[in-house]
This record gives structure tokens, sequence and C-alpha cells, in this order.
């Protein structure tokens, strides 16, 4: 029997360029700093590698209310946290349109003791189909995605006699497993506290140290979960599943001062911490038993909460203060500690490491798509979607950039 084959050939070749011809996907951004929590967009996000004049597309704009809080974005969704009047409100919106799909929100009282915002500082979480907000009062709350119903609600700051802090609850939650685990900063050594991701309820809570801005993130060591955090007064790290203590050393200073950049754990098992205010950083060894300093102080950098990017083993910061010029963008080896190269004056904001460039969200409203090598610095392009003042972190994900500030949200269209 005779099988003309062409018709299957037709269909095999279409297929072929139909794929070829669609845009890679890149990866969600899930919670603060992205997949990983380390401020790098997942491996196959893909950029344009030029901007026009006029900057990226837009895609779509937004009205939102006050808060400091990036975006989270999963699959077709993302999740805005932002205050109006006197509701904190979580809403997912669509990520083709910046349509609302749902809304849920909660009373508060926030206000500031010293300038800032009134709204919310803590980037949503999103894990297992669930939406973890932690609001400015302290109230950790557990929501489904699909449909924004609350599964549960703790009021941290009232039940663990928290202080609320110079600009409100900043710490980010991590899921580690089955537990959510959130630097509350109560008194009777709930410090750093655990909750059962499903239900709600209290699993550990261990230490006095009160809270600081800086997100905790996960590190594996010796096989098992474990938990590093940078709370107002220590860097520590902790077994998961039980909340032991495992060591910890003094970090930062009393008085008008915070850490909020959140730690980076080094590819050779080492960490890095940094804060602004003379504190400086700080890079160490260590095990789940012992940590070993071996170089630290105000150089390469010092930044007021800039997360430091690791890329291609070579660490990208901003150095110094957003509210006290001038800040630094700094490329330096973690080996030593020593500055490579340093652009003066280039402005505060936070960094995303995405495609082999990196992008820079300034307080000024400035975008920038950067090409950063040890070698030195190099602006592929430059807009200002936005006026004003802008602080929440960005976040990136299939082509999308996300950034807001007070009033406004905006999606651009970064893909090639």
């Amino acid at each position: 029997m005779r099988v003309d084959v062409m018709p299957l050939l037709r269909i095999v070749i279409v297929g072929l360029v139909i794929m070829a011809c669609q845009p890679a996907r890149g990866g969600d951004w899930p919670q603060i700093l992205g997949p990983e929590r380390t401020g790098s967009a997942a491996a196959d996000e893909r950029l344009a590698d030029r901007w026009p004049e006029a900057g990226p597309p837009v895609r779509w704009r937004k009205e939102v209310g006050a808060g400091y809080a990036g975006l989270a974005v999963v699959g077709d969704r993302a999740v805005l946290f932002h205050r109006r009047g006197d509701l904190e409100i979580v809403e997912a919106v669509d990520v083709t349109t910046g349509r609302s799909l749902w809304t849920a929100d909660e009373p508060t009282t926030f206000q500031p003791q010293v300038g800032g915002g009134d709204g919310p500082l803590c980037v949503p979480l999103i894990h297992a189909g669930s939406v973890f907000t932690f609001g400015a009062q302290g109230v950790l709350a557990c929501r489904d995605l699909a449909t924004g119903k609350t599964t549960w609600s703790r009021r941290t700051h009232r039940e663990f006699a928290a202080a609320e802090g110079y600009f409100g609850a900043g710490s980010t939650p991590l899921v580690v497993g089955d537990l959510v685990i959130v630097n509350v900063g109560g008194r009777a050594d709930a410090g750093i506290v655990a909750f059962d991701r499903r239900t709600g309820a209290t699993v550990w809570q261990r230490t006095a140290e009160a809270a600081s801005y800086s997100a905790p993130v996960a590190v594996d060591v010796v096989g098992r979960p474990h938990v590093l955090a940078v709370t107002r007064a220590s860097c520590l790290l902790l077994e998961a599943s039980r909340g032991d203590v495992c060591w910890q050393f003094p970090f930062g200073k009393r008085g008008p001062t915070v850490n909020a950049a959140t730690p980076v754990v080094l590819p050779d098992g080492r960490l890095f911490v940094t804060a602004a205010y003379g504190v400086g950083g700080v890079c160490a060894a260590f095990d789940a038993t012992a940590v070993r300093p071996q170089w630290q102080g105000e150089e390469p950098l010092a930044t007021q909460y800039c997360t430091p990017l690791l890329v291609a083993g070579h660490l990208y910061g901003i150095d110094g203060r957003d509210d006290v010029p001038p800040a630094d963008l700094v490329c330096a080896d973690p080996q030593t500690g020593r500055v490579l190269w340093r652009e003066r004056n280039f402005g505060y904001g936070t960094l995303i490491a995405v495609d082999g460039k990196l992008l820079a969200a300034k307080t000024d409203g400035e975008l920038q798509l950067l090409r950063a090598t040890p070698a030195g610095l190099n602006v592929l392009g430059r807009c200002r979607p936005l006026p004003g003042t802008v602080r929440a972190l960005p976040a990136l994900a299939a082509g999308r950039l996300y950034v807001r500030n007070d009033a406004t949200l905006v999606c651009l269209d970064l893909a090639p």
C-alpha cells in the first residue's frame, strides 16, 4: 500500500515553524527576589538586547494604592498588595490585561513612626496554590490563589507582643516545606516563628530577636533545610523543622538604623550580609555548628536595602543609602572583598539579574538595562515609565516587568 507522506511532512514542518516562532516563556516570580530569592530571574528568561529610545512597550497600566510591596507572579496571574484608605488589599490581576480577578482586604490603622508610607512593605509569597501576605501591622494571612478566599489568618503583632517598628512589618515570610517562617520580633522567645502553612498553627517559636526588614532565605546544610536570617541586631542560622539556633553573630546597630538587605548565599558555602549606617558587610564561611568571618567592613559595599546579586561569581550591588546620597553601583570579588569597579553617583535602587544583563529600577523612577561584567559597565537602554519615587521591588516573569509606585502599576514588555 502506498502512503502519501507529503501531508504529514507539511504538518511536521508547520509545527516546527510554529514552535520556533514562539517566544521563550520565562519563569515565574513567586516571591521576593524571584524564583530562588536571589534577585536572579529564571534561566529561560530572555530580554531584548536594546530598548527603543521611547523605552520598551507598555502592555498596560493600572491605578493602585499605597505600599512598597512588589508583585508576585505565577502563571497567568500577578498578586498585588496595597492599601486604600483603611484597608490593606490583596488583589490578583490578569498578567495580559491588568484586569482584576479577585480582591481580599484586611482593616488597618497603621501609621509609620518616622517618614515612609502607610502601605504594606512585604512582597506576597505564592506557593502550592496559596498566597501568603504579611501586612504592616503583622497580619499574616493565607489565601487561595484561584479565588482569594482566606484559608487562615494570624495577628502576629498582637499575639506575640511585637513592636510595629519604624515602618511596620517588613520581613517577607519564607516557606520551607510545610512551614511559613517569619521574623515576627515578638517577646517571650517569639522573635522568629514558624507556622503550619496549611492551618496557620504555631509549630515553633525561637529567640528574642527583634524584627528586621530583611527577608530570610532557605539553605541546605549537611543535607537538611535551614534558615538564614538577619534580624534587628543579629545574623543567625536555624534548623528549619525544629527552629534550633545553630549559631549567631551580632550584626547591625542600635538607634535609627535598619537591616534590610537579604542574605546572599555564595556557591562555595559562604554567606554575605550587608547594611548601611556604618555597619558594612560580613563575608563568612559557615556550617551547621559555627560561622567564621573571612572579611568585613564598609568596603566593598554597605547598602541600605538593595540586596546584592551574585552573577557569574561576582557581586553586584548599590553601595549607599536612598535617603542620603550619593549611591554607587559596585562590582566586587566575593573571595577577597576587593572592588573591581565603581560607577559613582549611579543613584539608589534595586537590581535584577537576567539573561546576562542587569535591570536597575532606580528610586527616581528610571529603569536601566545594563551589561555588567568584571571588566566594566555598559548601558543598553533607559526609560522612565513612572513619575516620582519608586521603592517597590520590580518583578520579572515571561518577559513582562512589573513596576509600581504609590499610584500606578505598569507592565512593560521586555521580551526580544
